[in-house]
């Protein structure tokens, strides 16, 4: 038919546009329903890939249906009914697709886009078995890269990793870390556990019911499911998962979201049921969230990923280096130049990635690089004579160290004396060292209030001026945390 092949035509324009790997896993199942003068009427078998496509690309379909025929006005996208057999605690917007998992590939730039067809729900609403290679129930994209074996491992993350694979793995421990709390600053590796996480769980013989996404999804997912009057659905799918691990928990916004995410945070943890969350900072430093969220955070493992030694900063770059060998067999960067940027460029991972692509484009055309010209072209991540812009977490995290005691316990309501002389010292440190004000350093605090914090400095501005042994130390502590 005429409708049909104008369908055929602009599906493989399509398919040219976005790759085989993205069609197949959100347009393998569109389908032409109706042509009129200048409306196209295609459909899916679920809301949750007509909001997909519609959100991402209409545009790109509606102009590719207009270059086959310039009549062609708007295009719409409709849900088709189709008859379903016996749920099983599935949510409809589930798309089945069978993908092979790639064989080992090279870490991906942590700068790069994660591809979309990595991510393939793996069962339908009808009672079938899932493909042995699935993927989360529906969420955020998975990428296949992002594997414990591909995870570098060092000093930084080795209790992390430790408490990840002992969930992935369902060993006799993983019920000590639930729900575990993952945080660092940016470019450390969290999304690269979380991830390493799910697809570790996803390809044990146990086949879990896996949900991974990012906080901002979980919003839009349940704001989606609000609208379209799904919301008790959606529920309902969640009640039945295994495994939920959500990234970037410090996005988490709105009152109603936050309300609904304490429900089902409950419930999971009241079941048994595995939870895994990341963010930027500790969840008693979130203070944006639900008081009832944040206590039940905190009631699992909080484990903080540090930024990577130098030992572990030069083996992200010789992995690196290897799997760029892999499709170019005549590149080589000396190792005395991967190991300078190894000790310049200190803050995250990322910042090395960026690094090591800036030297492999360079090195394109200049194939004679000196450490000298790396500086110069390296220059603005290594930022130097530039300060430090120091946080409260660095803060507490020196002083609880040097201080022999947990960062949970300087922000906790301990009042023993271990522990006030270190809480003192880390709020006058913040006040000091930071442009915070003293209501924003007690909410760091555990929630004192700003009388609490203006004691502690005045109590240790007061000590340091008889105590020459305490000066030296809160100097000591300010090199520490400056470096």
């Amino acid at each position: 038919m005429k409708h049909d092949a104008l369908f055929e035509r602009v599906s493989a324009r399509l398919k040219a546009q976005v790759g085989p790997d993205v069609f197949a896993s959100w347009f393998g199942r569109l389908k032409i329903h109706s042509v009129s003068k200048s409306v196209v009427r295609l459909s899916v078998p679920t809301t949750f890939l007509k909001s997909w496509i519609n959100n991402r690309y209409l545009d790109l379909i509606t102009s590719l249906f207009q270059q086959e025929d310039a009549e062609i006005l708007k295009v719409e996208i409709l849900v088709r009914t189709a008859t379903r057999g016996v749920r099983i605690g599935v949510a409809d917007d589930a798309v089945a697709v069978a993908e092979p998992a790639p064989q080992a590939q090279p870490r991906r730039s942590a700068g790069s886009p994660q591809p979309v067809a990595s991510v393939a729900a793996s069962v339908t609403a009808t009672a079938q078995p899932r493909a042995q290679h699935s993927g989360p129930l529906f969420g955020s994209p998975l990428d296949q890269r992002y594997t414990f074996d591909a995870f570098v491992e060092g000093t930084s993350n080795r209790v992390a990793l430790a408490a990840a694979r002992t969930i992935a793995e369902a060993g006799a421990g993983a019920v000590r870390f639930n729900p575990l709390f993952v945080h660092s600053s940016v470019g450390l590796g969290k999304t690269h556990l979380l991830q390493a996480i799910a697809l570790g769980a996803l390809s044990s013989a146990r086949n879990p019911r896996v949900v991974y996404l990012t906080a901002e999804y979980f919003m839009w997912r349940f704001a989606t499911a609000i609208r379209d009057n799904d919301a008790l659905s959606l529920k309902e799918t969640l009640r039945n998962i295994d495994l939920l691990i959500i990234d970037d928990m410090q996005f988490l916004q709105g009152n109603s979201i936050q309300n609904e995410f304490c429900h089902l945070l409950n419930m999971l943890l009241d079941s048994a049921k595995q939870v895994v969350v990341a963010a930027d900072r500790a969840p008693w430093e979130l203070e944006s969230l639900d008081p009832r969220v944040r206590s039940r955070l905190q009631g699992g493992v909080a484990i903080e990923m540090e930024a990577p030694d130098y030992e572990m900063r030069l083996e992200i770059l010789k992995r690196r280096l290897a799997a760029a060998q892999q499709e170019d067999q005549s590149l080589d960067i000396p190792v005395e130049i991967l190991s300078h940027v190894a000790r310049n460029i200190t803050a995250s991972g990322r910042e090395l990635e960026g690094a090591f692509n800036q030297l492999l484009f360079r090195r394109s055309f200049e194939p004679n690089l000196t450490i000298e010209r790396v500086d110069e072209l390296l220059g603005h991540l290594v930022a130097a004579g530039e300060p430090r812009r120091v946080r409260i977490e660095d803060i507490q995290r020196v002083v609880a160290k040097h201080y022999n005691v947990s960062r949970q316990e300087l922000v906790s309501n301990r009042r023993t004396r271990v522990i006030v002389k270190p809480r003192q010292i880390a709020m006058y440190l913040s006040k000091t060292l930071t442009p915070r004000s003293f209501p924003e350093i007690g909410r760091r605090f555990g929630g004192r209030d700003h009388t609490t914090v203006l004691h502690a400095v005045r109590k240790i501005e007061e000590l340091i001026s008889g105590d020459t042994k305490l000066s030296h130390e809160i100097e000591l502590l300010k090199r520490l945390i400056n470096e």
